[in-house]
Protein backbone atom coordinates (compact mmCIF):
# COMPACT_ATOMS: atom_id res chain seq x y z
CA UNK A 1 0.00 0.00 0.00
CA UNK A 2 1.17 3.65 -1.17
CA UNK A 3 1.54 6.09 2.12
CA UNK A 4 -0.82 8.74 1.85
CA UNK A 5 0.53 11.83 0.31
CA UNK A 6 1.48 14.99 2.51
CA UNK A 7 -0.71 17.94 1.98
CA UNK A 8 2.51 20.95 1.92
CA UNK A 9 0.15 23.06 3.02
CA UNK A 10 -0.72 21.17 6.37
CA UNK A 11 3.70 20.37 7.11
CA UNK A 12 6.82 20.54 5.72
CA UNK A 13 8.79 17.14 5.35
CA UNK A 14 12.09 19.24 5.92
CA UNK A 15 12.81 21.70 8.42
CA UNK A 16 16.07 22.91 8.23
CA UNK A 17 17.35 24.42 11.37
CA UNK A 18 20.78 26.57 11.15
CA UNK A 19 21.38 25.67 14.70
CA UNK A 20 24.39 28.36 15.00
CA UNK A 21 26.14 30.41 12.58
CA UNK A 22 29.89 29.55 14.52
CA UNK A 23 31.81 27.91 11.92
CA UNK A 24 35.48 27.83 11.66
CA UNK A 25 35.31 27.42 7.35
CA UNK A 26 35.03 30.52 5.32
CA UNK A 27 33.25 29.39 2.15
CA UNK A 28 32.48 31.96 -0.25
CA UNK A 29 28.89 30.82 -1.46
CA UNK A 30 27.66 30.59 2.68
CA UNK A 31 25.49 33.14 3.32
CA UNK A 32 27.74 34.39 6.42
CA UNK A 33 31.49 35.03 6.98
CA UNK A 34 33.37 33.06 8.99
CA UNK A 35 32.76 33.51 12.87
CA UNK A 36 34.43 31.40 15.82
CA UNK A 37 32.03 32.17 17.94
CA UNK A 38 27.88 32.23 18.57
CA UNK A 39 26.20 35.08 17.83
CA UNK A 40 24.64 37.14 20.72
CA UNK A 41 21.51 36.11 19.12
CA UNK A 42 21.70 32.25 18.97
CA UNK A 43 18.74 30.71 20.79
CA UNK A 44 19.43 29.66 24.13
CA UNK A 45 19.06 25.93 25.11
CA UNK A 46 16.10 26.31 26.56
CA UNK A 47 14.61 27.66 23.50
CA UNK A 48 16.29 25.40 21.08
CA UNK A 49 14.45 22.65 23.48
CA UNK A 50 11.45 24.45 23.13
CA UNK A 51 11.34 24.44 19.47
CA UNK A 52 11.97 21.01 19.29
CA UNK A 53 8.96 20.43 20.93
CA UNK A 54 7.24 22.46 18.76
CA UNK A 55 7.26 19.95 16.15
CA UNK A 56 5.18 17.62 17.58
CA UNK A 57 2.56 20.07 16.70
CA UNK A 58 2.73 18.71 12.97
CA UNK A 59 1.47 15.89 13.89
CA UNK A 60 3.31 11.99 12.72
CA UNK A 61 4.48 11.45 10.57
CA UNK A 62 6.89 14.05 11.75
CA UNK A 63 8.84 16.17 9.41
CA UNK A 64 12.48 15.68 9.59
CA UNK A 65 14.85 18.08 11.23
CA UNK A 66 18.14 19.23 9.84
CA UNK A 67 20.17 20.54 12.20
CA UNK A 68 22.65 22.66 10.11
CA UNK A 69 24.89 25.53 10.75
CA UNK A 70 27.53 26.89 10.70
CA UNK A 71 28.87 24.15 12.23
CA UNK A 72 26.59 22.00 13.91
CA UNK A 73 29.44 20.37 16.07
CA UNK A 74 29.81 23.99 17.58
CA UNK A 75 26.21 24.26 18.71
CA UNK A 76 25.93 24.53 22.54
CA UNK A 77 24.22 21.97 23.93
CA UNK A 78 23.81 19.63 21.11
CA UNK A 79 23.63 16.38 22.72
CA UNK A 80 20.78 18.11 24.73
CA UNK A 81 18.98 18.80 22.11
CA UNK A 82 19.74 15.64 20.07
CA UNK A 83 18.34 13.60 23.70
CA UNK A 84 15.07 15.44 22.91
CA UNK A 85 14.70 14.31 19.73
CA UNK A 86 14.91 10.57 20.57
CA UNK A 87 12.97 11.20 23.41
CA UNK A 88 10.03 12.75 21.02
CA UNK A 89 10.34 10.52 18.42
CA UNK A 90 11.67 13.38 15.79
CA UNK A 91 13.78 12.72 12.94
CA UNK A 92 16.89 14.17 13.11
CA UNK A 93 20.03 14.21 10.51
CA UNK A 94 23.04 15.97 10.60
CA UNK A 95 25.28 18.38 8.14
CA UNK A 96 28.25 19.17 10.10
CA UNK A 97 31.36 20.46 8.22
CA UNK A 98 34.37 18.67 7.78
CA UNK A 99 36.47 19.98 10.56
CA UNK A 100 37.72 18.09 13.88
CA UNK A 101 35.20 18.30 15.52
CA UNK A 102 33.75 15.34 13.67
CA UNK A 103 35.22 13.13 15.33
CA UNK A 104 34.54 9.69 16.63
CA UNK A 105 33.37 10.93 19.83
CA UNK A 106 31.42 12.89 17.70
CA UNK A 107 29.76 9.63 16.17
CA UNK A 108 28.97 7.76 18.75
CA UNK A 109 26.63 10.68 20.15
CA UNK A 110 24.96 10.58 16.90
CA UNK A 111 24.50 6.78 17.28
CA UNK A 112 23.32 7.11 20.56
CA UNK A 113 20.77 9.26 19.68
CA UNK A 114 19.14 7.66 16.76
CA UNK A 115 20.81 10.03 13.95
CA UNK A 116 20.90 7.60 10.72
CA UNK A 117 21.51 10.27 7.89
CA UNK A 118 24.77 12.75 7.38
CA UNK A 119 25.47 15.50 4.80
CA UNK A 120 29.00 16.51 3.90
CA UNK A 121 29.78 19.03 0.86
CA UNK A 122 32.14 18.30 -1.69
CA UNK A 123 32.62 20.90 -4.20
CA UNK A 124 34.89 19.57 -6.68
CA UNK A 125 36.76 16.43 -7.91
CA UNK A 126 40.03 18.20 -7.15
CA UNK A 127 41.47 19.91 -3.96
CA UNK A 128 42.06 23.13 -6.10
CA UNK A 129 38.32 23.57 -6.34
CA UNK A 130 36.85 22.33 -3.14
CA UNK A 131 39.57 24.19 -0.91
CA UNK A 132 39.34 27.49 -3.03
CA UNK A 133 35.76 27.60 -2.64
CA UNK A 134 35.78 26.39 1.50
CA UNK A 135 38.87 28.63 2.26
CA UNK A 136 41.31 26.53 3.63
CA UNK A 137 43.44 24.26 2.95
CA UNK A 138 43.18 20.85 3.25
CA UNK A 139 39.48 20.18 3.51
CA UNK A 140 38.86 18.42 0.15
CA UNK A 141 41.28 15.27 1.10
CA UNK A 142 39.52 16.12 4.98
CA UNK A 143 35.91 15.55 3.63
CA UNK A 144 37.40 12.33 1.36
CA UNK A 145 38.32 10.87 5.05
CA UNK A 146 35.22 12.14 6.77
CA UNK A 147 32.74 10.20 3.87
CA UNK A 148 34.76 7.50 4.23
CA UNK A 149 34.27 7.21 7.82
CA UNK A 150 30.66 8.10 8.27
CA UNK A 151 29.61 5.36 5.70
CA UNK A 152 31.67 2.33 7.51
CA UNK A 153 30.47 3.97 10.67
CA UNK A 154 26.95 2.93 9.25
CA UNK A 155 25.44 6.23 8.96
CA UNK A 156 23.57 7.37 5.48
CA UNK A 157 25.84 9.86 3.87
CA UNK A 158 24.25 12.75 1.21
CA UNK A 159 26.95 14.47 -0.73
CA UNK A 160 26.06 18.04 -1.37
CA UNK A 161 27.66 19.73 -4.88
CA UNK A 162 27.07 23.36 -5.33
CA UNK A 163 27.77 23.93 -9.42
CA UNK A 164 29.39 26.82 -11.00
CA UNK A 165 31.54 28.00 -13.65
CA UNK A 166 35.11 26.30 -12.08
CA UNK A 167 33.53 23.55 -11.22
CA UNK A 168 31.18 22.24 -13.69
CA UNK A 169 34.04 20.44 -16.07
CA UNK A 170 34.63 18.49 -12.80
CA UNK A 171 31.25 16.75 -12.50
CA UNK A 172 31.85 13.65 -14.73
CA UNK A 173 34.77 13.20 -12.09
CA UNK A 174 33.12 14.16 -9.03
CA UNK A 175 29.93 11.68 -10.16
CA UNK A 176 33.13 8.74 -10.38
CA UNK A 177 34.61 9.51 -7.23
CA UNK A 178 30.60 9.32 -5.24
CA UNK A 179 30.36 5.93 -6.96
CA UNK A 180 33.66 4.33 -6.05
CA UNK A 181 33.35 5.80 -2.21
CA UNK A 182 29.51 4.42 -2.47
CA UNK A 183 27.52 7.35 -1.91
CA UNK A 184 23.82 6.73 -2.57
CA UNK A 185 22.80 10.34 -2.62
CA UNK A 186 23.87 13.52 -4.69
CA UNK A 187 21.95 17.20 -3.60
CA UNK A 188 23.05 19.33 -6.10
CA UNK A 189 22.62 23.30 -5.65
CA UNK A 190 22.42 26.23 -7.80
CA UNK A 191 23.99 29.22 -7.41
CA UNK A 192 21.94 32.04 -5.64
CA UNK A 193 23.35 35.53 -5.91
CA UNK A 194 24.49 36.80 -2.42
CA UNK A 195 26.26 40.22 -3.41
CA UNK A 196 29.92 38.43 -3.29
CA UNK A 197 32.51 37.79 -5.70
CA UNK A 198 31.13 34.31 -5.77
CA UNK A 199 28.08 35.44 -7.97
CA UNK A 200 30.36 36.06 -10.80
CA UNK A 201 30.79 32.30 -10.71
CA UNK A 202 26.59 31.34 -11.79
CA UNK A 203 26.11 29.77 -14.61
CA UNK A 204 24.12 31.81 -17.70
CA UNK A 205 20.18 29.63 -18.07
CA UNK A 206 21.12 27.56 -21.10
CA UNK A 207 24.13 25.87 -18.95
CA UNK A 208 21.97 25.46 -16.55
CA UNK A 209 19.68 23.76 -19.21
CA UNK A 210 22.44 21.82 -19.92
CA UNK A 211 23.89 20.64 -17.00
CA UNK A 212 20.58 19.54 -15.24
CA UNK A 213 20.06 17.65 -18.19
CA UNK A 214 23.36 15.69 -17.67
CA UNK A 215 22.27 15.33 -14.29
CA UNK A 216 19.17 13.17 -15.11
CA UNK A 217 21.67 11.08 -17.59
CA UNK A 218 24.25 10.81 -14.34
CA UNK A 219 21.47 9.76 -12.47
CA UNK A 220 20.94 6.39 -14.77
CA UNK A 221 24.43 5.22 -12.47
CA UNK A 222 22.37 4.29 -9.55
CA UNK A 223 22.85 7.08 -7.29
CA UNK A 224 19.98 9.30 -6.27
CA UNK A 225 20.13 12.90 -7.58
CA UNK A 226 18.24 15.68 -6.03
CA UNK A 227 18.58 19.65 -6.47
CA UNK A 228 18.20 22.47 -4.27
CA UNK A 229 16.89 26.43 -6.10
CA UNK A 230 16.72 24.36 -9.14
CA UNK A 231 13.36 22.98 -9.40
CA UNK A 232 12.95 22.76 -13.03
CA UNK A 233 14.91 19.41 -12.90
CA UNK A 234 11.50 17.87 -12.31
CA UNK A 235 10.26 19.12 -15.34
CA UNK A 236 13.61 18.10 -17.14
CA UNK A 237 13.10 14.90 -15.73
CA UNK A 238 9.52 14.64 -17.07
CA UNK A 239 10.74 15.45 -20.52
CA UNK A 240 13.34 13.01 -20.62
CA UNK A 241 10.75 10.25 -20.03
CA UNK A 242 9.35 11.28 -23.83
CA UNK A 243 12.02 12.39 -25.82
CA UNK A 244 16.26 12.79 -25.54
CA UNK A 245 18.34 15.58 -25.17
CA UNK A 246 20.20 16.95 -27.86
CA UNK A 247 21.54 20.03 -25.54
CA UNK A 248 24.67 21.92 -26.12
CA UNK A 249 28.30 21.57 -26.19
CA UNK A 250 28.91 21.19 -22.34
CA UNK A 251 26.09 18.63 -22.05
CA UNK A 252 27.68 16.92 -24.43
CA UNK A 253 30.95 16.64 -23.43
CA UNK A 254 29.95 16.30 -19.61
CA UNK A 255 27.82 12.99 -21.02
CA UNK A 256 31.10 11.78 -23.19
CA UNK A 257 33.85 12.46 -20.40
CA UNK A 258 31.44 10.32 -17.82
CA UNK A 259 30.88 7.31 -20.56
CA UNK A 260 34.84 7.19 -20.76
CA UNK A 261 35.32 6.99 -16.85
CA UNK A 262 32.00 4.47 -15.90
CA UNK A 263 30.67 3.08 -19.26
CA UNK A 264 27.23 3.83 -20.61
CA UNK A 265 25.00 4.10 -17.97
CA UNK A 266 22.27 1.09 -17.39
CA UNK A 267 19.75 1.71 -15.05
CA UNK A 268 16.91 4.36 -15.03
CA UNK A 269 16.84 7.68 -14.17
CA UNK A 270 16.72 8.09 -10.03
CA UNK A 271 16.33 11.80 -9.88
CA UNK A 272 14.01 13.31 -6.81
CA UNK A 273 10.95 14.32 -8.33
CA UNK A 274 8.80 15.32 -4.53
CA UNK A 275 6.64 18.74 -5.86
CA UNK A 276 8.52 20.70 -3.21
CA UNK A 277 10.69 24.32 -3.64
CA UNK A 278 11.40 27.29 -1.01
CA UNK A 279 8.42 27.60 1.30
CA UNK A 280 6.24 24.31 0.29
CA UNK A 281 7.03 21.34 1.63
CA UNK A 282 10.22 22.80 3.41
CA UNK A 283 10.91 25.48 5.89
CA UNK A 284 13.94 27.22 7.29
CA UNK A 285 14.86 28.39 10.70
CA UNK A 286 17.54 30.40 11.09
CA UNK A 287 20.16 30.67 14.46
CA UNK A 288 17.74 33.04 16.27
CA UNK A 289 14.70 31.51 15.96
CA UNK A 290 13.73 33.64 12.75
CA UNK A 291 11.74 31.55 10.44
CA UNK A 292 12.27 31.97 6.56
CA UNK A 293 10.76 30.53 3.01
CA UNK A 294 14.27 28.75 2.68
CA UNK A 295 18.03 29.52 3.66
CA UNK A 296 18.69 31.37 0.37
CA UNK A 297 15.67 33.54 0.37
CA UNK A 298 15.56 35.98 3.53
CA UNK A 299 12.38 37.34 4.16
CA UNK A 300 11.31 36.61 7.66
CA UNK A 301 7.70 35.12 8.41
CA UNK A 302 7.88 35.21 12.13
CA UNK A 303 10.10 33.57 14.68
CA UNK A 304 9.21 30.54 16.69
CA UNK A 305 10.02 32.38 20.19
CA UNK A 306 6.59 33.74 19.80
CA UNK A 307 4.85 31.70 17.49
CA UNK A 308 5.13 28.27 17.01
CA UNK A 309 7.08 26.38 13.53
CA UNK A 310 3.56 24.81 12.45
CA UNK A 311 1.30 27.91 13.35
CA UNK A 312 3.85 30.08 11.30
CA UNK A 313 3.68 27.40 8.81
CA UNK A 314 0.18 27.12 7.93
CA UNK A 315 -0.93 30.52 8.07
CA UNK A 316 1.66 32.87 7.16
CA UNK A 317 -0.22 35.16 4.48
CA UNK A 318 3.11 34.78 2.62
CA UNK A 319 3.90 31.45 2.75
CA UNK A 320 0.39 30.77 1.62
CA UNK A 321 1.08 32.65 -1.15
CA UNK A 322 3.97 30.93 -2.31
CA UNK A 323 2.87 27.69 -1.93
CA UNK A 324 -0.21 28.99 -4.90
CA UNK A 325 1.35 28.72 -8.20
CA UNK A 326 -1.18 30.93 -9.52
CA UNK A 327 0.50 33.90 -7.67
CA UNK A 328 3.67 33.40 -9.98
CA UNK A 329 4.77 36.09 -12.62
CA UNK A 330 6.51 35.69 -15.90
CA UNK A 331 6.91 32.53 -17.48
CA UNK A 332 6.72 31.02 -14.23
CA UNK A 333 2.92 31.99 -14.05
CA UNK A 334 1.84 30.91 -17.39
CA UNK A 335 4.35 27.43 -17.39
CA UNK A 336 2.61 24.01 -17.21
CA UNK A 337 4.93 22.84 -14.83
CA UNK A 338 4.02 25.85 -12.15
CA UNK A 339 2.97 23.25 -9.44
CA UNK A 340 5.74 20.83 -9.99
CA UNK A 341 8.29 23.38 -10.42
CA UNK A 342 7.81 26.65 -9.94
CA UNK A 343 11.12 27.27 -10.53
CA UNK A 344 13.34 29.40 -7.86
CA UNK A 345 11.59 31.59 -5.39
CA UNK A 346 14.99 32.36 -3.85
CA UNK A 347 16.41 33.48 -7.14
CA UNK A 348 13.73 35.30 -8.19
CA UNK A 349 14.37 37.39 -5.51
CA UNK A 350 17.85 38.04 -5.40
CA UNK A 351 17.63 38.78 -9.10
CA UNK A 352 14.09 41.16 -9.19
CA UNK A 353 13.26 41.59 -5.28
CA UNK A 354 9.93 39.93 -5.92
CA UNK A 355 9.88 36.28 -5.04
CA UNK A 356 6.99 36.15 -7.22
CA UNK A 357 8.98 36.56 -10.51
CA UNK A 358 10.09 34.27 -12.91
CA UNK A 359 13.24 32.06 -12.35
CA UNK A 360 15.38 33.97 -14.26
CA UNK A 361 17.81 30.97 -14.90
CA UNK A 362 15.53 28.33 -16.14
CA UNK A 363 15.33 28.78 -20.12
CA UNK A 364 12.16 27.05 -20.78
CA UNK A 365 9.15 28.67 -22.79
CA UNK A 366 5.87 27.66 -21.56
CA UNK A 367 3.82 26.14 -24.27
CA UNK A 368 1.41 28.82 -23.80
CA UNK A 369 3.81 31.59 -24.55
CA UNK A 370 4.82 29.71 -27.48
CA UNK A 371 1.64 29.97 -28.94
CA UNK A 372 0.93 33.24 -28.56
CA UNK A 373 4.33 34.21 -29.95
CA UNK A 374 3.13 32.21 -32.79
CA UNK A 375 -0.41 33.53 -32.88
CA UNK A 376 1.04 37.26 -33.16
Amino acid sequence: MNPRPIDYNSKPILIFWETTKACDLACKHCRASALLDALPDEMTLEQSLSFVEQVKEFGMPYPVLILTGGDIMKKRGLEDILRRTKELGIPASMSPSATPLLNDDAFAMMKKYGVKSLSLSLDGASSDTHDWLRGYIGTFDKTLDLARKVISEGFTLQINTTVFKRNVHELPQLLKILIDTKVKTWEVFSLIKTGRGIDREDLDSESYEDVFNYLEFASRYGISIRTVEAPFFRRILIEREKSDYRGGNLYSSLVEETIGLLGKPGDRPKGHTSQTRDGKGVIFVSHNGDVNPSGFLPIKLGNVKDRSIADIYRNNETLVKLRDSSSFKGRCGACEYSDICGGSRSRAYSYYGDMFQEDPRCSYVPKAMKALNSAT
